[in-house]
């Protein structure tokens, strides 16, 4: 979108658009004048609205940048994969492989940032529990800014949790899947070369001198 292949950029925002709810107001921006907008200034720029379904439409403008097609939850789930993968890789012969209550454990946290997003916003997108987290600002006996437990800016309760929990996800997920994907290869090699003794093994039983023939 930014250097103008608008095409290419709604194809993009049409293909992730099936993984993901793209609101705006939990997005990241590129090559606008900041990385992320409160509710508010989307619904300046765009529609005065709280309907999800035509606030995920907004990609963004010349002037604020362009919307990334992944939420910052998603972002930090996909890269953490990268990261955690680049980590093991070193020690990929030392890690075992992570058990599927492990797995369930680091799952956890993100299945419940998400579902209690989701029972948040059928109240009105900006008007969920979620969105005002009353109940931590009295327990911290309001000793944080209010962008901090209000909205979804950077740097508040909501976005901290959706980067915290996508890394837990992603680190879950290398942990069950790589080294699962490195014994499967580990034992097909094996399998590979054993196969191979074989066959050598019974053309030498064939010809013991191969070399006469």
């Amino acid at each position: 979108m930014h250097i103008g292949w608008t095409g290419a950029g709604n194809a993009i925002y049409f293909i992730y658009s099936f993984f993901c709810h793209q609101l705006p107001e939990r997005s990241l921006f590129v090559f606008g004048e900041k990385s992320r907008y409160s509710l508010h200034e989307i619904q300046a720029a765009w529609r005065d609205t709280i309907n999800p379904m035509i606030l995920r439409q907004f990609i963004g403008n010349e002037t604020m940048g362009w919307k990334i097609a992944w939420s910052d939850r998603m972002i930090s789930f996909y890269t953490s994969i990268w990261l955690f993968a680049a980590i093991w890789y070193p020690f990929r012969r030392k890690v075992r492989a992570l058990s599927w209550w492990g797995l369930a454990l680091l799952l956890l946290p993100i299945a419940v940032d998400g579902i209690t997003h989701t029972i948040s916003d059928l109240a009105g997108i900006g008007q969920g529990f979620r969105d005002t987290h009353t109940w931590l600002a009295a327990l911290t006996n309001y000793a944080l800014p209010a962008t901090f437990y209000a909205g979804d800016a950077l740097g508040s309760f909501n976005s901290i949790l959706r980067f915290i929990t996508g890394l837990l996800a992603g680190l879950g997920t290398v942990w069950l899947a790589f080294p699962f994907i490195l014994q499967t290869q580990t034992y097909n090699q094996q399998l590979d070369e054993s196969s191979y003794a074989k066959v050598i093994e019974q053309i030498k039983k064939q010809d013991p001198h191969p070399s006469r023939g």
